[in-house]
């Protein structure tokens, strides 16, 4: 099993361009969330037939799943622009009133992180979303007016991580929220195997489902993992990489056979060393960790929780026994 040599000096100016490679360009590309697509399907070729642009779209679900890949699907699906932009960005209503008036007509908006929108952005967004207008003011006392924009016809793609911070004026002027969950081993496999033709690697079918089981059923991972594979292969100069290379290389990165990382661990550590097994209010544990609540809510508990590793109680997190077993395991290790 041989690999296609890339210059090792190509690798880094590579690695953006690399993620762009990797993701699906269309729904026949994309693997997994199968109810999804055939919804997405329906509202695209209904838009198609009336010449219309789509319905507003809600992608919602944990972090690396496909969202923003979707949203880009989307414009690709009926061959129209898209204009992406990260909510924090959108600071002033200028910003917002800026991207809403330049948007491409029958075009996409996609706003990531919409949760994140502040609640006077959020109001200008409930007009452009159902009249295709805005109207705000401009200035302040008695100089100060009302300025009215009529607006082209686009979609608003929405992606977030957090639903329950979004207003419900703004929720409910969706037309569909599609909820994006993680993917199964087998669909895993499969994402694997595409990425890592692309990456222009080759895995023995052991060492494929090893990476997808230190993956936490999530895309982005994945590829990240491959990515580092491929640099390991690259410094090594290996031609084949079976299963035992994978886990070697994998356990070289830090990623354990459950898929949790250092940070991972660290939160049941301290949650067992520091806490006595719980429970601690996610605040106490994310200044302990000298991380974010955000951060530990998002990316690190959902995977944690979906394992059996931690509980969610009242009074705080707790760790489980699957979670003690597991640290005794790694220490044994």
């Amino acid at each position: 099993m041989k690999m296609k040599k890339i210059p090792a000096s190509s690798l880094t100016q590579r690695e953006p361009l690399l993620d762009n490679i990797l993701r699906p360009k269309n729904l026949s590309e994309f693997i997994g969330q199968q109810k999804i697509k055939e919804r997405l399907r329906l509202i695209i070729n209904g838009a198609k037939k009336r010449k219309e642009p789509i319905d507003h779209i809600l992608f919602v679900g944990p972090p690396g799943v496909g969202k923003t890949t979707l949203a880009f699907i989307l414009a690709e699906e009926q061959k129209v622009s898209i204009k992406a932009v990260s909510a924090p960005s959108l600071q002033k209503t200028g910003d917002l009133v800026a991207l809403l008036t330049n948007a491409p007509e029958n075009g996409i908006i996609f706003i990531d992180e919409i949760h994140r929108l502040s609640s006077s952005l959020e109001e200008i967004l409930y007009s452009a979303m159902e009249d295709r207008s805005i109207s705000f003011i401009a200035g302040k006392g008695p100089g100060a007016r009302v300025l009215n924009f009529k607006l082209p016809p686009f979609t608003l793609v929405g992606a977030t991580t957090r639903p329950a911070l979004l207003s419900n004026p703004l929720r409910d002027r969706f037309g569909f929220i599609a909820s994006l969950d993680f993917y199964s081993h087998e669909e895993m496999v499969e994402i694997i195997k595409r990425s890592q033709k692309l990456l222009g690697i080759e895995l023995s079918e052991d060492g494929v489902h090893e990476v997808a089981k230190r993956s936490r059923g999530v895309p982005r991972i994945a590829n990240r993992l491959l990515k580092r594979i491929r640099d390991y292969i690259e410094v090594e100069e290996m031609e084949i990489i079976d299963k035992e290379e994978v886990k070697k290389i994998l356990d070289l990165m830090g990623i354990d056979d459950k898929g949790l990382d250092d940070l991972d661990r660290k939160i049941l550590f301290t949650l067992r060393d520091k806490f006595s097994g719980g429970p601690v209010g996610i605040k106490t544990l994310a200044a302990v960790l000298n991380e974010s609540p955000e951060t530990i809510e998002v990316v690190y508990e959902p995977y944690l929780l979906r394992i059996g590793f931690i509980q969610r109680t009242p009074r705080g997190r707790i760790i489980t026994p699957l979670g003690l077993s597991h640290l005794m395991r790694c220490s044994n290790g």
